[in-house]
């Protein structure tokens, strides 16, 4: 079983291209804070690469920027490739399923999330309107 669970928070904004065929892609990139603190009391902190496609680009792209916080679920994936000094490296990348958005919306973020926000207001419901 390949499976990853992670939360953190975007080092950069997305970066969302297309492939020669017209599919989306997605390239993000997060930073985890370790679970325990270290001798001295600080966290150490993780970075990973990951890549989405098709709508979940379109909309990371859309809605996410650096700072936001967010919640990716996929899998592990590596990756060899040459380098511009001909050696070989390899990469790790996740290659994200879900993507789920968790930074709070404000007035203050420059998120477009406006047509989506619930209302504040509570209206009242008559008894005749209930259905038992």
């Amino acid at each position: 079983m390949n499976k990853v669970i992670l939360i953190g928070n975007l080092t950069r904004d997305p970066e969302v291209t297309q492939t020669s065929s017209g599919i989306s892609v997605c390239r993000l990139s997060i930073a985890v804070n370790r679970r325990f603190a270290s001798a001295d009391g600080t966290r150490d902190v993780d970075f990973f690469n990951i890549t989405c496609w098709r709508g979940l680009a379109d909309n990371c792209g859309k809605y996410l920027k650096k700072g936001k916080k967010i919640g990716v679920t996929g899998s592990l994936q590596t990756r060899s490739y040459e380098a511009q000094d001909g050696t070989k490296r390899q990469s790790i990348e996740i290659q994200a399923d879900d993507i789920e958005f968790l930074s709070p919306l404000n007035s203050n973020s420059s998120d477009d999330f406006s047509e989506s926000k619930p209302s504040n207001e509570y209206k009242p419901i008559e008894d005749e309107d209930l259905p038992f």
